[in-house]
């Protein structure tokens, strides 16, 4: 047993020396442990000194040796791997920081080029000859100094040019069906743009009900262009938002604070909304191609906002935390969403396209615009200067004076019925509230009360049909025609029953 400890003792030398030059060099080191022939030397000097017995411990030894040495190896590789990862997303992350820093530097150029690509979509539209040239109002804003500090360069920059701008009582005297006729006008004599008027009376009544419109429909119909014609009547820019399919939150509509640059990326969806607290104009922020991402992730909050009784509640925060250099009109970090602002979303229904969730659809006016105007003669009319609380006064006084009949409510308690006894589906107390707005604002326009349930019933309560299963509920599609033709008289529910004729056709 000498034999093999003595064997032992040399056998471990051997390692305990490679590890010490290991210290000293490593390749070093790694040769004297991984050196076969100092292995082989040893054993063959010990080889005819060994009994049967010394020959077992000899080969455990050497086998208890492999696997520790195995191991030793296989954690050096192992750490030398997580360094070097380490190391390359370290490099990566300090790449990328400098890339955002440049790329946050071009955010106020690229937002220009995004309007003016979505701007091609109503080319037909050109700037009149009296209006601002767009360059020199651009060379206007860069005279601007605003503080280095400042989070908010857009924002600020507004308060410099409105520092001394009260909001201008315009002293309106329009009623709505005079509006209405100015802006049709106005949009053919101006801008080649010809719409209906029943849709205009539609469009109307759309922002009474509350403050998101959905503009639908195929493309190419006008779906932007009515927008941006609105814009241009209330003389002021569009502001066009154009959803992308990587919208996730909120943030891509408002912006978010960059925590490296300590800058906030402002868009121009929320430079706009903090512009429109400088006056009392009538202000649209378009969402164009709405559905390419998913409403309820990036949009959801706003119009939950919006529910909400008390307009001075209509709060968004955008940082956490308060900054003197921050805009005028920034409350703690919380930007008020005026009630002079109205949202209009235009989306395309195809399969590149996200469904608009109920939750969207009962907060919002859907409108259908399918079919295109032939042009038409009419006398000349300017852009005007509107007061949004002198149309929300005129809002106010349709529903004074044009209130759904009694008739009228008795017939629609009378569908909600029936839709609960066949088709398991009713509305609330919020489109009720829309419906009796639509109505009152779409009579005080100069349309037909009747016309006005017919649409808001097709458009707002039987989409709910599209969540069902047409194939087990398409029997019971005639019975309600009949049913609604004994309500209102003969085929004068007109968009209800197209409306159940197409889905009967595509199921």
């Amino acid at each position: 047993m000498s034999t093999f400890i003595r064997f032992f003792y040399e056998l471990i030398s051997i390692i305990v020396s490679g590890l010490g030059e290991i210290g000293s060099g490593i390749i070093a080191g790694f040769k004297t442990i991984f050196s076969p022939k100092d292995y082989l030397y040893l054993i063959q000097n010990y080889a005819e000194q060994f009994n049967g017995k010394e020959w077992i411990f000899v080969g455990l030894t050497i086998a208890v040796l492999i696997i520790i040495v195995a191991l030793i190896v296989i954690i050096i590789v192992f750490i030398v791997r997580k360094y070097i990862r380490f190391r390359k997303t370290l490099v990566e992350q300090e790449s990328l920081l400098e890339e955002v820093a440049d790329l946050n530097e071009k955010v106020g150029t690229l937002v220009k080029e995004k309007e003016e690509i979505l701007a091609m979509k109503v080319s037909q539209l050109g700037l009149k000859p009296e209006e601002p040239n767009t360059e020199e109002v651009k060379a206007e804003d860069d005279k601007i100094e605003i503080d280095g500090n400042c989070r908010f360069p857009q924002l600020s920059r507004l308060d410099v040019l409105n520092q001394k701008t009260k909001i201008v009582n315009f002293n309106n005297n329009q009623d709505l069906e005079q509006l209405l006729d100015d802006f049709r006008c106005f949009a053919a004599s101006q801008l080649h743009l010809y719409y209906d008027i029943s849709l205009l009376r539609v469009f109307l009544a759309g922002l009474a009900c509350g403050k998101m419109i959905i503009l639908q429909g195929i493309s190419g119909t006008g779906k932007t262009s009515l927008s941006y014609a609105w814009s241009k009547f209330n003389k002021l820019e569009p502001c066009i938002s154009s959803v992308q399919p990587s919208w996730r939150d909120r943030s891509d509509f408002f912006g978010y604070l960059n925590e490296f640059t300590k800058k906030f990326n402002e868009t121009n969806a929320l430079v706009e909304i903090y512009g429109a607290l400088y006056d009392d104009r009538i202000h649209t922020v378009v969402l164009d191609e709405m559905n390419l991402a998913r409403v309820e992730y990036y949009f959801a909050e706003v119009l939950s906002i919006l529910e909400m009784p008390n307009s001075n509640e209509w709060l968004v925060s955008l940082v956490t935390d308060h900054d003197e250099h921050d805009p005028i009109k920034l409350d703690n970090g919380k930007l008020l969403l005026g009630k002079n602002i109205w949202y209009i979303g235009t989306i395309n229904n195809d399969d590149s396209t996200f469904m608009v969730t109920d939750k969207v659809y009962d907060r919002a006016m859907p409108i259908d615009i399918n079919t295109k105007v032939d042009p038409f003669e009419c006398r000349p009319q300017e852009a005007i200067d509107l007061n949004s609380e002198y149309l929300y006064s005129l809002f106010d006084k349709a529903l004074k004076e044009h209130p759904i009949s009694q008739k009228g409510l008795d017939n629609i308690g009378l569908i909600d019925k029936y839709l609960i006894t066949h088709f398991r589906i009713t509305f609330g107390n919020r489109i009720m509230k829309q419906l009796k707005t639509f109505v009152a604002v779409f009579v005080a326009s100069g349309g037909e009360e009747t016309d006005a349930i017919d649409y808001f019933v097709a458009k707002k309560i039987l989409r709910k049909f599209e969540q069902l299963n047409i194939g087990y509920i398409r029997d019971e599609f005639d019975p309600f025609i009949k049913y609604l033709n004994e309500l209102f008289g003969e085929n004068k529910m007109v968009e209800c029953i197209s409306y159940m004729e197409l889905l009967k056709k595509n199921e």
